[in-house]
C-alpha cells in the first residue's frame, strides 16, 4: 500500500512560531499614514488590480515559511507493507537459464514462448496468486538462477515485490557481437549454456539450512541434464537431506526434439527442431532421496501439481520485516517556498512598497 511519512517530524514544531508570528503581524499591524485634508474623494475612485491584490501580500511570507518547514521535515512517499508474525514455509526456487530453456515448445495466449518465459510467468502467479493459485504471502521465498554456474539472486524473503523485480533480471545467455559480427563472448556463452544442477541445489541448501523453520523446500525447474559445476546432483541431494530440506523437481518441456528460433546468414528468422535431453532419472532420484516429488511439466497445468503438494506442508510461525525505499518530496516544497520569499521581497520593495 502507499505510505506517507516525515523522516524528521520534530521540525514540524517550527510551525508553532510561524503561526504566532503571523498572528502578531495581523493583530498588531503598524499603521503608517501621511497627513491629508480629506480622503472622501479617494474613496470614490475605483480600486486598481494592485490595490485588490495588496491585502494578499501579507500571506506570502506565512505560506513560504510553512512550505520551508514542511520541506525541512523531509516528507517521503513510498510503498510499504510490513508483516510480522506469519505462518509459512521457506522455499528456494532454482530456475534453469541454460541455452535449452530457449526452446519454443510452449504457447501462451496463442503465441509461442520459450521455456524460461513460461517458468517466470508461473513463478509470478505462484507468488502473487492468480487463477488456480492462492498466492504465498506468508512464505519466505528466495531465488537461485543457474546455467553453467549458479547464482543466488535473492535470499528467502517476505518482500515478494522485490523478489519479482529480481526475477525479471533472469535472462537467457545471449551472444555479444562486435562491429564485424564476430561473437566476442564465445567462451562465457558456452559456459552459460551448460547446466550445473548440483551447484544450483548446493547454493539453495546454503540459503535454507540455518533458517528456524520446520518446512524447507527447494523447487528445481530444469529442462536438461547436469553437465557442469563443481558439486554433483547426488552430493547436493545428500546435503539437502541432512538439513531436512525437500527437493521438488520439475522437468520443463518435452524430451527429444524441440523448436528453436534461428537466424540465417541474411538475418531472416526461422524455427528449427533440435535435440534436447532431459535427465528425468536424475531429477526423480533427487526428489525421492529428500522426500519430495518429481513432476514433468509439459504445460502450465502440470506445474500446479507441485504447488498443491507444497500447500500440504507443515507451517511454522516466523517473523519477518519488509523495508521500503521512500522517495523524498522536499524539492516540491522548498523550491516554491524560496520562490515565495523572493517574490515577497521584490513586491514589497517595488510595486507594493508602502510610503512612508
Amino acid at each position: 500500500m502507499n505510505a506517507f511519512r516525515f523522516e524528521d517530524p520534530w521540525w514540524l514544531l517550527l510551525l508553532l512560531p510561524v503561526a504566532w508570528i503571523t498572528w502578531r503581524k495581523r493583530s498588531k499591524k503598524l499603521v503608517q499614514a501621511i497627513v491629508y485634508s480629506s480622503i472622501e474623494g479617494l474613496k470614490a475612485r475605483p480600486r486598481s488590480l494592485a490595490g485588490r491584490l495588496k491585502p494578499w501580500l501579507a500571506w506570502l511570507w506565512p505560506i513560504a515559511a510553512i512550505l520551508v518547514v514542511l520541506a525541512i521535515a523531509r516528507p517521503q512517499l513510498g510503498r510499504e507493507e510490513v508483516r510480522l508474525n506469519t505462518d509459512g514455509i521457506a522455499i528456494m526456487m532454482s530456475i534453469d537459464r541454460s541455452g535449452s530453456m530457449n526452446a519454443l515448445d510452449f504457447e501462451v495466449d496463442e503465441r509461442r514462448v520459450n521455456r524460461l518465459e513460461v517458468v517466470k510467468q508461473v513463478f509470478r502467479e505462484f507468488v502473487q496468486g492468480a487463477e488456480g493459485f492462492q498466492g504465498r504471502p506468508d512464505d519466505l521465498i528466495g531465488l537461485v538462477a543457474f546455467g553453467g554456474f549458479a547464482e543466488s539472486k535473492c535470499p528467502p524473503t517476505l518482500d515478494h515485490d522485490t523478489l519479482l523485480k529480481i526475477l525479471e533480471t533472469v535472462k537467457l545467455p545471449e551472444p555479444i557481437v562486435d562491429s564485424q559480427g564476430r561473437v566476442i563472448n564465445e567462451d562465457l556463452l558456452r559456459e552459460e549454456q551448460a547446466t550445473a544442477i548440483g551447484d544450483a541445489l548446493g547454493t539453495a541448501v546454503d540459503r535454507l539450512k540455518d533458517l528456524k523453520i520446520k518446512s524447507k523446500v527447494i523447487v528445481l525447474l530444469s529442462d536438461g541434464e547436469s553437465n557442469a559445476g563443481v558439486l554433483s546432483p547426488d552430493e547436493a541431494a545428500e546435503a539437502a537431506k541432512a538439513f531436512g530440506i525437500k527437493i521438488y523437481c520439475i522437468g520443463v518441456g518435452s524430451n527429444g526434439q524441440a523448436p528453436f528460433l534461428m537466424t540465417d546468414a541474411f538475418g531472416r528468422k526461422f524455427l528449427q527442431n533440435q535435440l534436447v535431453r532431459m535427465d528425468e532419472a536424475t531429477l526423480k532420484s533427487l526428489a525421492e532421496k529428500t522426500g519430495g516429488q518429481y513432476f514433468n511439466a509439459k504445460d502450465t497445468q502440470a506445474l500446479r501439481g507441485v504447488y498443491e503438494q507444497i500447500d500440504l506442508l507443515e507451517k511454522t510461525q516466523t517473523e519477518g520485516k519488509i523495508y521500503t525505499d521512500y522517495r523524498d518530496l522536499y524539492p516540491w516544497l522548498i523550491l516554491p517556498g524560496i520562490a515565495l520569499v523572493i517574490l515577497e521581497m521584490l513586491l514589497t520593495s517595488t510595486r507594493f512598497r508602502s510610503i512612508p
